[in-house]
């Protein structure tokens, strides 16, 4: 699959908004899997639907929580965000950014210890049970700055250079909510600016992203081919929707 092509599709289909092709069905599928990851209860078809028609469909009595609703909303505009500063360096400012996108207008955005648009200002973790510890909020801007700086000086970005920014990236957890999507999202700006096939990690792979982030610094495998299983299953989306030509 030629990256180029893909990049320049992804472009000129959001400009055009035209259903059914490859920018659509990211839209669809990065938003459902990325905010289902994080217990969203929106399905697939709602959540098509609210791209489609800005509107939903009730499946039951259950209620939709307002928040789960925004955020899938929100993540077409942080979609959009990285298509139009693809090939941008990454910066502190572009991530309070991707984050102030994926949270504005949520329950969080009325919560001053959630500090919306800025980082994090209260302790946090990851998981419950074998709890990986994150950067206190004090050290954020520090270990962000290394992060950062080391990440930007290679002169050739890798796959497993971009998934070892993610791990890095979700170990400082520098927000207060929002992190593992702005990371997966960030993973897939990279990917497209580095030619290499990006991909969506799907909820039905959540066990295994999980234990990837967990077991990275003790085997990195397991995270890395949870990735390039995603990447295959992306790039063989595009052949089937990229597999024209336009005089």
């Amino acid at each position: 699959m030629n990256i180029e092509h893909l990049k320049k599709e992804l472009i000129e289909q959001k400009k055009t908004k035209f259903k059914g092709n490859i920018y659509h069905f990211s839209q669809i599928n990065f938003s459902y899997n990325s905010n289902k990851i994080e217990g969203s209860r929106l399905t697939e078809e709602q959540t098509e639907a609210i791209f489609d028609t800005a509107s939903y469909i009730p499946k039951s009595d259950n209620l939709i929580k307002l928040d789960d609703l925004i955020e899938s909303k929100n993540h077409f505009k942080l979609f959009d965000y990285i298509i139009d500063n693809i090939d941008k360096k990454l910066t502190k400012e572009m991530l309070i950014e991707m984050n102030t996108i994926l949270k504005k207008g949520t329950s969080d955005e009325d919560n001053p210890r959630y500090n919306i648009g800025g980082f994090k200002i209260v302790p946090n973790i990851i998981g419950l049970v074998n709890v990986i510890n994150t950067s206190s909020p004090e050290d954020v801007e520090k270990d962000l700055d290394k992060l950062l700086d080391e990440y930007n000086k290679k002169e050739k970005i890798l796959l497993e250079d971009i998934i070892d920014f993610h791990v890095r990236f979700e170990t400082i957890h520098p927000f207060s909510d929002g992190n593992g999507r702005v990371g997966r999202i960030i993973m897939f700006k990279e990917c497209l600016k580095n030619n290499i096939m990006p991909f969506i990690v799907l909820d039905k792979h959540k066990e295994y992203y999980m234990r990837g982030l967990k077991l990275y610094n003790q085997d990195p495998k397991f995270l890395i081919d949870t990735c390039l299983n995603a990447q295959d299953i992306y790039e063989d989306i595009c052949n089937q929707l990229l597999n024209f030509n336009v005089d």
